[in-house]
């Protein structure tokens, strides 16, 4: 097994080592990048990523074989077990909307939703470095989700809307997104 050296890096250096061990999914780019955020304390991502310790060395198995799991350790907050329906509501929407059955798909859909349980945009709270990241692990492993959000909404703010919807509940007060008065808190920039 091999290790990492995590400590006082850039994202960037870090990034390249986890890159350096993995097997060649397209995802492992954008998990890198969570990984590497994660490990230097950046994002608001919760011990073992929301997966559980078994389920992490799992991920890291698949993704990023012979890196050990034990420098992960400690990582991150506990999650609000206060929170778990909401999670668990979360999880099923995604996986309702997967892509194509891929392994890989169970893990995102309990990173996202533990990631929705932070306070900032969802990118940021997963460790990601853009919004970018994120759209393209929405296409790759919840496609009829990406594709519902055909206007760019903020992530966090359309899958609680989804949530919503299926619920009937209907919050916004405008009829139409455009003539509301709150449009650049869904739709504007995410910096």
């Amino acid at each position: 097994m091999s290790t990492l050296a995590l400590a006082k890096e850039t994202p960037e250096h870090c990034h390249a080592g986890l890159m350096a061990k993995r097997r060649g999914d397209p995802l492992e780019e954008t998990l890198a990048r969570m990984l590497a955020s994660w490990t230097l304390g950046a994002g608001a991502m919760p011990v073992w990523l929301g997966l559980g310790e078994f389920e992490f060395r799992r991920l890291l198995a698949r993704h990023f074989p012979g890196l050990e799991a034990a420098q992960f350790a400690g990582l991150g907050r506990p999650l609000d077990p206060r929170r778990g329906e909401e999670m668990a509501d979360l999880r099923a929407l995604l996986m309702a909307n997967r892509s194509g059955g891929s392994a890989r798909e169970p893990w995102m859909a309990d990173i996202l939703a533990a990631g929705c349980m932070g306070d900032d945009h969802l990118w940021q709270d997963l460790g990601l470095w853009n919004r970018g990241d994120l759209s393209r692990l929405m296409r790759e492993n919840f496609e009829p989700l990406a594709l519902r959000n055909d206007r760019d909404m903020k992530w966090k703010k359309f899958l609680y809307k989804q949530l919503c919807e299926t619920e009937g509940i209907y919050t916004c007060r405008s009829p139409s997104c455009e003539i509301c008065k709150d449009y650049q808190r869904c739709f504007g920039p995410e910096e």
